[in-house]
């Protein structure tokens, strides 16, 4: 089995620094960074800072024709993965091995369609709780990455490659025998505390210690749950119990990312989670008021940050 040596990342927010900087630590001259332009100028430029220590990433252009890579991790916006699609197609070639650390249930079949679905791992990331202000990015807890085949009663090549890597960088990761009730247990979770978060402007403290809180991120999770049995996954309130025992360990003055997006006036992803939802529910008959009304909150709140910018 060939390891992977070669690596390519395309989006460079929270979760994605924090896992690139493990992989640059692994081996600085594995890692490039997909990344063109004033972009990659602006990055060159200040670096990127993070938990206090400094990073100087090698960039490569959309354009540039390279070695193709073994491995390109993906974790962008939603509103950017079309883009990210196009900008890495000259770092994909037969072998390579494509993961999408994205929110969401529908990242893994858009690329997909691109580069075909045997080149793709589902995979998420759970309790991480990373903050970044421009170019500085902190965490207290680099969570860790599920990851795998839509089932993984026997580890596939690509799964026992990408996990060899994980080892030899520290990265924490589980491989779950039913990844898609993964991916929706992770779907449940942000669409829960995620659009609670920004609407409340809260940290998770006031989810651990504010019942009015919690009850809305619970309402609005339990019609994903409902959602779930319309499609064979099958959430139920056990889903939710384990989410807030894992809410109880985060840091209370930590934020979600998309409570971070509504403080700076940055667009959401609201329409991966409560339009994902809403849409759904009209197509398998299931009532989603909740996330009808968090959607329309929060597309409001873009639109007043939109007119201050």
């Amino acid at each position: 089995m060939k390891s992977i040596r070669n690596i390519s990342a395309v989006g460079m927010g929270a979760i994605g620094c924090a896992y690139i900087s493990k992989l640059y630590d692994l081996d600085p001259a594995g890692l490039k960074v997909i990344a063109g332009g004033e972009r990659a100028e602006r990055y060159r430029k200040h670096g990127f800072i993070i938990n206090g220590k400094r990073y100087d990433f090698t960039y490569v252009a959309p354009e540039e024709k390279t070695e193709p890579a073994d491995l390109i991790i993906v974790s962008v916006k939603s509103n950017q993965l079309c883009q990210a699609v196009e900008d890495m197609k000259n770092q994909v070639g037969k072998d390579t091995i494509i993961i999408s650390l994205m929110n969401g249930i529908t990242s893994e079949e858009i690329i997909g369609e691109k580069y075909g679905m045997d080149k793709t791992l589902y995979a998420l990331c759970i309790a991480i709780d990373g903050n970044r202000k421009g170019n500085e990015i902190s965490f207290s807890s680099y969570g860790n990455i599920v990851f795998g085949e839509k089932t993984n009663n026997i580890y596939s090549e690509k799964v026992q490659r990408v996990k060899e890597l994980f080892d030899r960088a520290d990265i924490a990761y589980s491989i779950p025998e039913d990844m898609m009730h993964s991916l929706w247990y992770k779907f449940m979770i942000n669409v829960g505390i995620n659009q609670a978060s920004a609407v409340v402007r809260g940290d998770y403290g006031v989810f651990q210690s504010v019942g009015a809180a919690k009850e809305l991120m619970e309402s609005a999770m339990w019609e994903v749950v409902n959602l779930s049995h319309k499609i064979g996954i099958n959430l139920s309130g056990q889903d939710i119990e384990k989410w807030n025992k894992v809410l109880a360990t985060m840091p209370p003055r930590s934020n979600t990312s998309m409570c971070q997006d509504i403080e700076y006036g940055r667009k959401t992803e609201v329409d991966i989670f409560a339009g994902t939802v809403c849409r759904l529910g009209e197509k398998y008959g299931v009532d989603t008021p909740v996330n009808r009304t968090l959607l329309n909150i929060i597309k409001a709140v873009e639109w007043s940050n939109d007119l201050k910018m």
